[in-house]
């Protein structure tokens, strides 16, 4: 029976140090470290994780301001609205609140965010600096996925990490950072042939395709280690990628759907909202 890792408290202890370091950053730079979010429209899920952010914020003592925009904003208006935050010194992080109306270019008004100020970690150069193995800012869910492996003593160089999907926000990333850990990564896709064998090679299996369930036990090598990123409704009901009740007991350590991954992805948020800040102040 694998050992559940619990995500609730890992990013609790990350949000609670983080607390104490605002506290001392503010008292010698006498500057409130500031998180602007911007979201479009008004999608209930978006809506939900971004009062999150900022209830997150709150308690570990950095500004948090929501700008609200229509959906029929123009492409023009949000560029114009990030160069102001781009030039505004007050403001330490900019975030654009995915998913946007699709008649707006997304890739182009991320990549006009600052990269020192991309807590997300999508602009050009943070992606590159992530796949040159430099400092940089990296997305939250794929480094919330590293800090708790790293929390559960779990080995990364040399073993073979598998990950189920390719996303720039999740997959692309989440292999990046394995590969620089100096494991052996295979990224496996819709595309991919006899994927259950290929995944069942994994010591670090990491599923990020968005489908409930789908990971089974013959997707699983007895004592792998399975970090769920899947996050769907199922008739009201949270599901991740991964079939806990098969997979539970082959593997060495799971994270659950919800309580895993899903709370280290604000606790590295605001750890990157601290980091822009350190280095604007500095």
């Amino acid at each position: 029976m694998a050992i559940q890792i619990d995500g609730k408290l890992v990013a609790q202890k990350i949000r609670e140090a983080l607390k104490i370091r605002v506290v001392d950053l503010v008292q010698k730079y006498h500057i409130i470290p500031h998180l602007c979010v911007i979201l479009v429209g008004n999608d209930p899920a978006s809506e939900s994780y971004v009062r999150g952010k900022s209830i997150a914020c709150e308690k570990a003592g950095i500004k948090s301001t929501i700008l609200r925009k229509e959906t029929s904003v123009t492409e023009s208006e949000l560029l114009s609205l990030i160069d102001e935050l781009n030039n505004d010194s007050t403001v330490h992080g900019i975030l654009l609140q995915m998913p946007i109306p699709k008649q707006l270019d997304s890739e182009a008004i991320i990549h006009r965010i600052r990269a020192d100020k991309d807590v997300d970690g999508f602009t050009p150069i943070n992606v590159a600096k992530l796949a040159n193995a430099k400092p940089g800012l990296v997305p939250c869910t794929p480094l919330g996925v590293m800090r708790l492996l790293q929390e559960y003593g779990v080995t990364v160089a040399g073993k073979h990490a598998v990950v189920i999907g390719r996303s720039q926000i999740v997959g692309k990333p989440m292999a990046a950072l394995l590969l620089n850990a100096n494991a052996t990564v295979t990224i496996c896709h819709s595309k991919t042939i006899d994927l259950p064998a290929i995944a069942h090679q994994a010591d670090i299996l990491i599923a990020a395709i968005g489908k409930p369930a789908m990971i089974d036990s013959t997707f699983v090598k007895p004592g792998a280690v399975v970090i769920d990123v899947g996050i769907s409704k199922v008739d009201g009901i949270i599901k991740g990628d991964v079939d806990f009740a098969t997979v539970e007991p082959i593997a060495s350590l799971i994270t659950p759907v919800p309580g895993g991954v899903g709370p280290m992805t604000i606790a590295c948020l605001l750890e990157n909202t601290l980091t822009c800040y350190e280095k604007l102040v500095n």
